[in-house]
């Protein structure tokens, strides 16, 4: 059950990408105009973070050993996620199987910054996640967090 969430919280952006319909009311957020938001939050939760060039901003906690996932890997995680306010939207409490190219473009940049076993906190700008859209009860715009263990990578 929390697998077919995830899946459909991380593989549904590229979806409905492909319809090629055009809403002319969705503006997506700018990944400067959302950074006060995300420090905010990085401050209040105590995360030392750093500001990757996407607009991204991580902690790794650890950073694992040997093998470090690329976008051709399925990667086993276990993660949380939330929206900025705290609210959970998703988690899973076992590894769960992802292929890392049919995710959110926060998670095809964050995940590699640690190798297997590794643990990274993530604040990812909602042009990373999912823009202006949103989906399902993750608003329009919206940042969001993750805490992710990679606990393999095949």
């Amino acid at each position: 059950m929390k697998r077919n969430v995830l899946l459909a919280f991380l593989v549904a952006p590229l979806l409905f990408a492909a319809c090629g319909k055009t809403n002319t009311e969705c503006v997506p957020a700018t990944v400067a105009s959302e950074k006060a938001a995300m420090v905010a939050y990085c401050t209040a939760n105590n995360i030392t973070y750093t500001e990757h060039a996407s607009g991204i901003l991580y902690e790794v906690m650890a950073p694992g050993l040997s093998t470090q996932p690329t976008l051709a890997n399925t990667v086993l995680v276990v993660y949380t996620g939330k929206l900025l306010n705290g609210t959970q939207f998703d988690a899973s409490a076992n590894p769960v199987p992802i292929a890392l190219n049919g995710v959110i473009e926060g998670w095809k940049i964050g995940i590699p910054l640690i190798k297997k076993g590794g643990r990274i906190k993530l604040v990812i700008p909602s042009s990373l996640a999912y823009g202006c859209k949103g989906q399902n009860s993750i608003g329009p715009n919206s940042p969001l967090y993750f805490e992710v263990t990679l606990t393999d990578v095949r």
